[in-house]
């Protein structure tokens, strides 16, 4: 074996180079993606804000420059200053005290929020989707941008038959990629990017089948964007449910694809750059149909609320989805320069029958077109316990979890928890194994979305569950039957808030409501990716679904009023929104039909047919929102690091509960207060307006002036709402501030609670 001699000179070169080598080494382990935000974007060109963040990476890489260059991602240089890269904690640390860093947070992993909707909301039309009174024909010019997995182009609700040539004003492009090219986009879709660096550098690729393109691998970005504008399709189904003409809110508006999210979810890094490329390319709406685990950070070290704050500022009205953990205080997307939606039925529903022995009937969703054609033997999953495994367990229906010789030919009851790591699906493939013939699927947390199973499947609620297993308890031969899925038309109260939609109040500013506005998010079919089980369309439920409902509507409004501002449109939907049911009860909350309330529906259900002609309007300017920053302790120093001007807080900021929302939240009463609002006359010129309260209990509320008097388009007037505690109460009261005159009502929710000591001031 030869051995290997060196000098002393050799020794020493060797140790530091082996020491460089292991200090590379550590570096690249410990290494991770960082966004580093720093506000505004300035007057400069793209290649110098390029050569400014490597400048900054190489400063803490001693001063080596490849290895800033190797180390960087992405520079945001169009709608704001920033850049990612991929440094350690202590590069991270150092970079935040560097001048002109707002903040530097990690790159985060964001969740997706995942025809008949729009006739139920009075929308009619196959193309035009026009209101009564007014042309939307101008929708043709409005650029819907969607963030979101791609899309496919060739389904037919994408189609570009019959529309005019793509607006002038895009400044946007189709970028190429695996199965996509240039020609995939037409006048329809007349913008796609991808975005995947910071996904890469956090996860590897090749775990499942994806495009490395604009194209849409998962279907979900496909569904959202005909959802919100896509054109109209002949009888879409989904294995003959359902099965009808369906179209978007805007069918031809135009669509612009920034691909973010791929298998697992979707990047801070990612996200951010589809932010500052869709405030150059020039859309007009934003449809975020995603967002990040409650509780939600601080506004500047989220992704979303940084690029939404942003794209605001550039006239961009941004829509989120307010996600799907369906608890108290649980919305995400919080920021008030955006719409934050919930989800709602509509008077569709798709079901599967289930038939006991002893004649009791049940119901349960599902999308399962199988049918069991006689009745077989049902027992618990728990008494079909194999192997290692516990009943307890077994009855979660686990993988391997379940004795073929004691499953087979049988229904099996099995229990869902409700965790985002368990799927539904898998529990039915789990049965099928064993050889199981059929599933009923007890969701314990009650949210029964409907979904498709392998075997004749159902899913019900903790109540129906229980009556199920009391049957089998009680019964020496229990024997049952499902029955294929199929649509029903109103069974129930419609609408209704799905059990899944995330609830307020606000985790970060209780002062701003959230969600803002419910709308259909429960068993929509749109488009689909045909990449995904061969299939043109499907039908989803979440909060994911009800976001491209509002920012369809947000489409016609702007297609009517282009100049209106972001938080104009916002509050033309928001108080324009209804409180009741198609029946004119309150509108109810699954899954145990209890009274819902503004923080499951915000100002209510999206009401199409009103928001054109809203009257009044509450609007704000980028000021506003600085004068809120400054109201939630945001200083000078802080604020010009966002804004890149000369902006200053007033040394005593007003309340955030001052900035100038379609609701009004008091969130710590304790004894008065006066809050101060101001509209903006949008109808008639010459009208007049008279204030209607609904008093929150225990509150007494005061409006002046109580009658405001309009005399020409565009005229602001403010009032003052002031909320004086009459009677001892608990916890969050909830009414209503509407302005009336002989056409029209401008509804604001009223939401306050009384704290009668500083032990009572918490969130809940």
């Amino acid at each position: 074996m030869a051995s290997l001699r060196l000098n002393s000179g050799e020794s020493c070169l060797l140790f530091l180079f082996l020491s460089a080598f292991a200090a590379e080494i550590s570096t690249c382990l410990g290494s991770k993606v960082y966004v580093v935000y720093m506000g505004s974007a300035r007057n400069e060109e793209p290649d110098e804000s390029v050569w400014r963040d490597h400048q900054m990476l190489a400063s803490v890489h001693s001063g080596r420059m490849e290895e800033a260059q190797a180390s960087h991602l992405y520079s945001y240089r169009h709608g704001f200053r920033g850049f990612a890269a991929k440094i350690t904690d202590q590069q991270a640390s150092e970079i935040a005290k560097m001048p002109g860093v707002v903040s530097v947070f990690p790159n985060t992993k964001r969740k997706l929020h995942t025809t008949h909707s729009w006739d139920f909301m009075g929308l009619v039309g196959e193309e035009t989707m026009e209101i009564p009174g007014y042309s939307t024909k101008n929708q043709v010019n409005v650029i819907v941008g969607f963030i979101d997995t791609g899309i496919w182009p060739e389904s037919p609700s994408f189609s570009d038959e019959g529309m005019p040539p793509v607006p002038a004003k895009w400044k946007g492009q189709c970028q190429s990629g695996e199965a996509f090219n240039v020609s995939s986009c037409n006048k329809k879709l007349i913008g796609a990017r991808f975005y995947v660096s910071g996904y890469e550098a956090e996860e590897d690729m090749t775990s499942k089948v994806t495009f490395k393109s604009p194209r849409d691998s998962s279907g979900h970005g496909s569904h959202t964007a005909s959802t919100a504008v896509g054109r109209y399709v002949q009888n879409m189904n989904y294995n003959g449910l359902a099965a009808g003409g369906a179209r978007g809110g805007a069918p031809m508006a135009r669509v612009a694809v920034y691909k973010t999210c791929w298998d697992s979810g979707c990047y801070d890094v990612d996200l951010l750059a589809a932010f500052d490329d869709a405030i150059k390319d020039g859309v007009n709406i934003l449809s975020l149909s995603l967002g990040p685990d409650a509780p939600q950070g601080d506004y500047f070290n989220d992704a979303i609320s940084l690029g939404s704050f942003h794209a605001t500022s550039h006239g961009i009205l941004v829509v989120a989805s307010a996600g799907n953990d369906g608890n108290v205080a649980s919305a995400t997307n919080l920021a008030p320069w955006m719409i934050t939606v919930a989800a709602s039925s509509t008077d569709r529903d798709i079901i599967s029958d289930i038939m006991l022995q002893n004649g009791a009937n049940f119901t349960g969703a599902s999308l399962s077109v199988l049918e069991m054609n006689t009745s077989a033997r049902i027992i618990p999953a728990s008494e079909a316990y194999a192997g290692y495994f516990t009943p307890y367990q077994s009855s979660f229906c686990l993988e391997s979890s379940l004795s073929r010789a004691k499953a087979k030919g049988k229904i099996l009851v099995c229990q869902h928890s409700g965790s985002y790591t368990e799927s539904k699906m898998e529990k039915s493939v789990v049965v099928k194994e064993a050889g199981g013939v059929g599933m009923i699927l007890i969701d314990n947390a009650d949210k029964d979305v409907a979904i498709p199973f392998v075997i004749p499947s159902a899913i019900v609620g903790k109540g129906t569950g229980r009556k199920i297993l009391s049957y089998i308890n009680n019964t020496r031969k229990p024997m049952s039957r499902i029955f294929s899925a199929k649509t029903v038309w109103g069974d129930h109260p419609a609408p209704r808030i799905a059990a899944f939609s995330s609830k307020g109040p606000n985790y970060i500013t209780p002062e701003i409501l959230k969600p803002d506005i419910a709308a259909p998010g429960l068993n929509i079919l749109a488009a689909w990716s045909p990449a995904v089980a061969k299939m043109q369309f499907n039908i989803l439920s979440g909060t994911s679904m009800s976001c491209p409902h509002v920012a369809g509507i947000a489409t016609l409004i702007k297609a009517v009023h282009p100049t209106w501002s972001p938080s104009a449109i916002k509050s033309a939907i928001m108080t324009t929104a209804t409180m009741l049911d198609k029946k004119r009860k309150p509108i109810t909350v699954d899954p145990n039909g209890r009274r819902g309330s503004p923080f499951d529906f915000g100002s209510g259900f999206v009401s199409p047919t009103r928001v054109l002609s809203p009257g009044l309007v509450y609007d704000a300017q980028p000021d506003d929102y600085k004068a809120f920053l400054c109201s939630i302790g945001y200083d000078d120093k802080k604020l010009r690091l966002l804004t890149r001007d000369n902006s200053t807080c007033d040394p005593r900021p007003a309340s955030a509960t001052e900035l100038n929302y379609p609701s009004i939240v008091v969130p710590r009463l304790k004894d008065e207060i006066s809050v101060t609002r101001t509209v903006t006359n949008v109808g008639e010129p010459r009208s007049a307006y008279v204030a209607m309260v609904s008093h929150p209990r225990g509150i007494n509320v005061t409006v002046v002036p109580r009658r405001l008097v309009f005399e020409r388009y565009g005229q602001k007037i403010s009032f003052t709402v002031k909320f004086k505690v009459a009677a001892p109460t608990e916890g969050y009261r909830f009414g209503f501030l509407a302005w009336r005159n002989k056409k029209l009502l401008v509804t604001s929710p009223l939401v306050v609670r009384r704290v009668s000591s500083p032990s009572d001031m918490g969130l809940i």
